[in-house]
């Protein structure tokens, strides 16, 4: 569980713990995070999503502090840096003496919730992280659907509804605000998929990356996303499938981002993220972007 890794970068590692087979386990999780608890390590790293954050915070107790470098495909938890760069950042500072601990949130996906066709998110309980807040994700929120919250959604779905091309793929990224779209075209939307509309009809629903890149092939394509509630991603969280192959095949020029203005508002340091896992790509997508956030209307927002 990492010793090849380890050995590949030039470290020397100390094996502490041993598994039989390829295969890995969240009991092989659990037990290795309780030996580094048990051993009272300065700090204690681990790669994945919330589903791994939460086999940490049953083994762990509390014990040391931990830090996740984010890797998985849920990320609602507030103890992941935004990205592994950041992660190396918060791990010199916090070695050096630089940074407090706090307390950070583990959540998930509620499955009750889910099976009953709506998608929330679950606190499980807090673990202890370093704190550093232009470094550190915050909690993934979901945005409250008032009455004015509803109508922004519907005024922005008129909006990018009028202003499809025929003979255009439109791929429909997750989140509520991107439902409304699909509502208003008249197509079903899947609550984490990725959606497929031309002309006004569902051609593939809840694609992986190798469906959406064969649908692409030699045909307009618009990516339509939203930011992530309180934490402001737009790629790289709750929508691997649309990769960085995608999105540097359809292109910066034709991303729709979408998002009301309460959403907006509630974003760290006023500013949207990406984290894809390609560099090139990251830095391709900063800059300042357009975001519809009404009928006709659009707020310039910094990209990071």
């Amino acid at each position: 569980m990492g010793e090849q890794e380890a050995k590949a970068v030039g470290f020397t590692p100390t094996v502490i713990y041993q598994i039989h087979g390829e295969r890995t386990t969240a009991d092989h999780t659990k037990e290795t995070a309780g030996i580094l608890a048990e051993k009272q390590v300065d700090l204690l790293l681990f790669t994945g999503g919330d589903g791994t954050a939460r086999d940490i915070l049953d083994a762990i107790d509390g014990k040391v502090p931990v830090l996740g470098i984010p890797a998985g495909v849920k990320m609602h938890s507030s103890v992941f840096a935004i990205n592994p760069t950041h992660a190396a950042r918060v791990i010199i500072s916090y070695l050096q003496g630089e940074l407090p601990v706090e307390q950070g949130e583990i959540m998930d996906v509620d499955e009750e919730e889910f099976r009953s066709g709506r998608l929330s998110a679950k606190l499980y309980g807090y673990m202890n992280v370093p704190y550093e807040p232009h470094l550190m994700q915050s909690t993934k929120a979901s945005t409250i659907q008032t009455e004015d919250e509803g109508e922004q959604q519907r005024a922005i779905a008129k909006h990018v509804v009028e202003e499809m091309k025929c003979g255009s793929l439109y791929v429909l990224a997750p989140g509520t605000t991107v439902k409304a779209i699909a509502d208003r075209v008249g197509v079903a939307k899947t609550l984490l998929g990725v959606d497929v509309v031309l002309d006004s009809r569902l051609v593939a629903s809840d694609v992986d990356e190798g469906k959406l890149l064969e649908l692409i092939q030699n045909r307009p394509t618009k990516l339509v996303v939203t930011p992530i509630g309180g934490q402001g991603y737009i790629f790289g969280r709750g929508n691997q499938q649309i990769s960085p192959k995608i999105i540097t095949k359809v292109g910066k020029e034709n991303i729709i981002v979408v998002a009301t203005r309460g959403k907006l508002e509630g974003f760290p340091q006023k500013r949207l993220l990406v984290d894809t896992g390609d560099k090139a790509v990251d830095i391709m997508l900063r800059g300042y972007i357009r975001v519809i956030t009404d009928y006709r209307e659009e707020t310039v927002i910094r990209v990071e």
